[in-house]
Order: C-alpha cells, then structure tokens, then sequence
C-alpha cells in the first residue's frame, strides 16, 4: 500500500516491528479521517475486483437456481443447495481468520476468487448431471465465497476511513448494480436464443473467464502486513460482555441475514416461474439494477454519517412496503413493481448498516487491531440470519401448493426483518459517528 501520495491518507496498518495498531498520514496526525470523502487507488482497484467478480456472479449466478430447478423440478434441492453454501461460507470465514491475520489475506482473496470460477467450470462439465452433486457445489461455493469475502471486509477496512466509506459503499452498490443491468440481461438473452442448454454452458464459460481475470487484477493490490495472534473466540467474548456495542450490532446483522437468505435466489425463481423465460429475468435484473444504480449513487454521494439513522429507518420501512405488491396474483408485473421498490429503497437502508458496523470495528485502536476477528464476527450473525431464512423456506415448502399466499408471507416474515435490525441499531448510528474515542498515533 503506498503512503505519502494524497493530500490526506491514513490508514491502520500493523506494523512488522510493533504489536500495537497505529495510524499513520503525510501530515504526521494519529486520528482517523472523518472528512475527506475521496477514495485513493488501492480502493479503487478494490472496487474493480469487487465489481469484475459481481460480473461474473450476476452473468451466471443470477441463473443458476433456475438452473438448478429446471434440472431438478425441485424447490427442496435449491434451497439445500444454498444453505449448504451459507454454512460453508460461514464456517470458512472463521476457519480462515488464522491465515487472514497471520499470514497472507491477499492469497486468500484470489483463492476464493479462484474457486468461484471452478465452481462453474465444473457446473460446465457436469451439465445437468450438477443437480446430483448440489451439495457438494454448495461446499465448494461456500468455500470460495468464505475466502474471498473475509479478506475483501478486512483490506476494504484498511483502504476506506469512516469519511469516505459510505462513498467506497456507495460505489460499490453502484458497481453492482451496473453489472446487474448489463449482465443478466445478456445471459437470458444468451439462454433464450440458445435454447437452454447451450446458453448456460456459454454463460458459465464466460464466468470462469471473468473471474481468472479477477485474479490476474488482484496482484496489483499491495500485500498487506500481518500483525498479531488470531483469536478464535473474540467474537464470542463480545457477545458476552454487558454494554458491548456489539450485542446490538450482531442481532441487527442477524436481521439482515434473514432477508438476504431468501431474497438471494427466490426472488429470480419466482421471476422465472411467473413466466417461464429466462430473458423476462434478464429483463427483470437490467430494470431493478438500474434503479439500484442511480439510487446507489445518489445516496452514496449525498448521504453523510450524522443522516444514517433516518435514512436507514426509511429504508427498512420502505423495503418492508414494498412487498406489497406480491400479495397480487404473481405475474411479471407485480414482481416487477416490487423489485423497482426494493432497488430504489434498499440502498438506503444497506449503505448505513455497512458503513456503521465497519466504523464500530474502527472506533478505537483495540477493535481495530482485532478487525479479522470483528469482520468474522459479523459474518457470523449474517450466516446465521441466512441459515434461518433458509429453514423458513424449506419448512414452508409443503405448503407453497395448498395456498397462494403462502409465498407472499413467507416474503413478508423474512423481508420484514430490517425494521427489527434499525430498532436494533439505532442507537449506534449515533455513537459510532459522535462521540467516538480517538486513538492515539
């Protein structure tokens, strides 16, 4: 990582010859920054493998319950196929923290990055035979999301300050949803013209492109110094402890885990069940990403951190009303109204959780040493919210034929968890802003 190039920059950083984290800038100061909003190189390049690997997943991912089902006929094995990547993932994110903190993060990003593309070039080679292999798939996911998502939270900790973060965030959703326009759309257009089969095989040939190419970029990241002993039950101990901050936070993430579970892979399955055509998903992805992308971007521009608290409880209501419309018959047009709701709402709600969870792991020299162990402590709460989504579903399925809105409120239980989540961190979008100690350079 390179010092000394901007007129601000300061970073924690661990420091080969002492234990304790400290900060460092070109103007000699110790605090963090709080007002420069401007994002250096190492995190735009960040930003850029963040975005090529979101490609990737939207081109294929984005398909591959449908896939799945198609091959399948079977909601059950979709959703035991991502359960299994969720608890995988979960369980790689504290199995890796020793490597993560003591050893080399950057190898991990690009392994998991790695994997992720052999995860669907040997969807590729198996063809619908993948269906007998779900859960296997699902751990190989699950490992390859695990490694690189750990890493990604820790260097996107270390390259962003508490004042340009909603910014790096804000970026980021607007990256994602760009790919989500774009993408989607050009595979359904790729499986509708291809007829099926073909289509798929062509798409994940060009995710496992993408993602060597991802690996290729994230050399120019700058390996990063490692400090300091892995803490296997850190976060434990957080949880524990009476007035830690972080007894709030994790059920609040727990909160968003639960939506993010379901919302993940249903809402395309239902797409597509409402009208049998992967292009109308395609199209579905390129309306309700575009929305993302400009309320993305909006917001990551104008929202600043003493606005959090409100943004965040409009988002969560929002979101939560937007579902609505799925208590209508299902059809391409109802989902559609839902998801233009959703996109234009959810960053609202998103950008402030992010932001605030990653300034509580900065808020003094102690946590921030421990931002391995705070960064798998939130996985851990999103993990397990997923894992409960997840069970909601499968324990629901059943009942999908014996009722029409046995969906609608199964969507309304999980989607309406972010309200709980602002009620629980309320108070922290406050505290970690003002009144924050500093720590001392």
């Amino acid at each position: 990582m390179e010092q000394g190039k901007h007129a601000v920059q300061s970073r924690w950083f661990a420091g080969k010859e002492k234990s304790r984290m400290r900060t460092v800038s070109n103007e000699g100061g110790g605090k963090r920054d709080y007002e420069t909003r401007s994002l250096d190189g190492q995190a735009v390049l960040l930003l850029a493998v963040q975005a090529l690997l979101g490609t990737a997943n939207a081109l294929s991912g984005t398909f591959l319950p449908i896939y799945l089902w198609k091959s399948s006929q079977s909601f059950a094995l979709v959703g035991w196929f991502n359960l299994t990547q969720f608890l995988v993932s979960g369980l790689t994110f504290w199995l890796a923290g020793k490597w993560v903190k003591e050893h080399n993060k950057m190898n991990s990003l690009r392994v998991g990055v790695a994997l992720s593309g052999l995860f669907y070039f040997t969807v590729l080679l198996l063809g619908k035979s993948a269906v007998a292999y779900a859960v296997p798939l699902g751990v190989m996911i699950g490992i390859g999301n695990g490694l690189f998502w750990l890493a990604f939270n820790v260097v996107y900790f270390e390259v962003t300050e508490p004042g340009n973060r909603d910014r790096f965030n804000g970026w980021a959703g607007l990256l994602g949803s760009g790919a989500g326009i774009v993408a989607p759309w050009i595979s359904g257009w790729l499986i509708t013209m291809s007829k099926g089969e073909r289509g798929y095989s062509i798409i994940f040939t060009i995710s496992s492109v993408i993602f060597a190419i991802a690996v290729v970029l994230s050399f120019w990241l700058k390996k990063r110094e490692s400090s300091g002993t892995y803490d296997w039950l850190h976060g434990f101990r957080q949880l524990r402890e009476r007035g830690n901050p972080w007894r709030h936070a994790v059920p609040a993430i727990v909160c968003q885990g639960v939506r993010e579970g379901v919302y993940m892979f249903f809402i395309g399955l239902l797409v597509f069940l409402a009208t049998k055509n992967e292009g109308k998903l395609g199209n579905f992805s390129l309306v309700t990403s575009l929305v993302a992308l400009v309320s993305f971007w909006l917001i990551g521009r104008l929202l600043k951190p003493e606005r959090r608290r409100a943004a965040m409880l409009i988002g969560a209501i929002a979101v939560t009303a937007a579902i609505a419309p799925l208590f209508w018959p299902l059809s391409y047009r109802t989902l559609l109204i839902f998801g233009i709701g959703t996109a234009l709402f959810m960053p609202l709600y998103i950008i402030p959780m992010t932001s605030t969870v990653f300034d509580l792991i900065g808020s003094s020299e102690e946590s921030a040493r421990q931002r391995e162990e705070f960064v798998i402590l939130r996985e851990a709460g999103l993990t397990a919210g997923r894992i409960v989504g997840v069970a909601a579903y499968l324990l629901v399925l059943p009942f999908m034929e014996k009722s029409d809105y046995v969906v609608p409120f199964l969507m309304l239980a999980v989607g309406a968890f972010p309200i709980l989540g602002w009620l629980l961190m309320r108070g922290l979008l406050g505290k970690t802003v003002q009144g924050r100690k500093e720590p001392s350079s």
